[in-house]
């Protein structure tokens, strides 16, 4: 099969099942001998830093909840395999279309669209973007709220947050030392919330 007869086309999928859904699906289209309809499922996402106990931890957050990609060139065994037979996949996103019968009769039929090509890079290329650059920190400080050094010369101090600087993970916490206020820079790292 042709590349250029193979469209990208998405899936809804059962909320926070996206990747077994993808997973079920590549196994079903392998054990079928599919491959050659199938170039590839995907499920964007993004690596996420957030700040739990003082350590910072990684996790993936998803572009499109809910849904799957596929670049594929549609059959009707392919469309029944994933409308019927994978489990936590529910279909396509479709629209309704009228389709002649003959004798001037027509049907109304639900038909999978494919993503316009202009979406598919934009999808894509942000993929490829957020691959190549390093995962953002998600920040649940705000400037007021009440903290406790847990990490270097100041640990077990508590202080108030003053300002955050998000863009080289750091945070500024007001802290009494020897009876006067004392600015500290602390690493998220450095600091959990009271």
């Amino acid at each position: 099969m042709s590349e250029s007869t193979k469209k990208w086309y998405v899936l809804r999928a059962a909320g926070g099942k996206e990747k077994k859904a993808k997973e079920y699906l590549e196994k079903e289209i392998e054990r079928r001998g599919l491959q050659d309809l199938v170039s590839q499922v995907l499920v964007p996402t993004e690596k996420v830093y957030r700040i739990r106990d003082g350590k910072r931890i990684c996790t993936e957050r998803l572009f499109y909840p809910g849904y799957v990609l596929i670049e594929a060139e549609l059959t009707g065994e392919l469309q029944h395999i994933i409308r019927n037979e994978v489990p936590h996949m529910s279909g396509f996103l479709t629209e309704k279309r009228d389709i002649p019968r003959g004798e001037g009769k027509v049907q109304e039929e639900k038909v999978p669209v494919p993503i316009r090509e202009d979406e598919v890079k934009r999808i894509l290329g942000e993929q490829d973007e957020i691959a190549g650059t390093e995962a953002e920190t998600v920040v649940d400080y705000q400037v007021g709220d009440a903290v406790k050094i847990t990490d270097g010369p100041f640990n077990g101090f508590d202080g108030t947050v003053d300002e955050i600087v998000e863009d080289r993970s750091k945070l500024k916490v007001m802290v009494m030392i020897f009876g006067r206020k004392t600015l500290l820079e602390l690493n998220f790292t450095q600091v959990t919330k009271e």
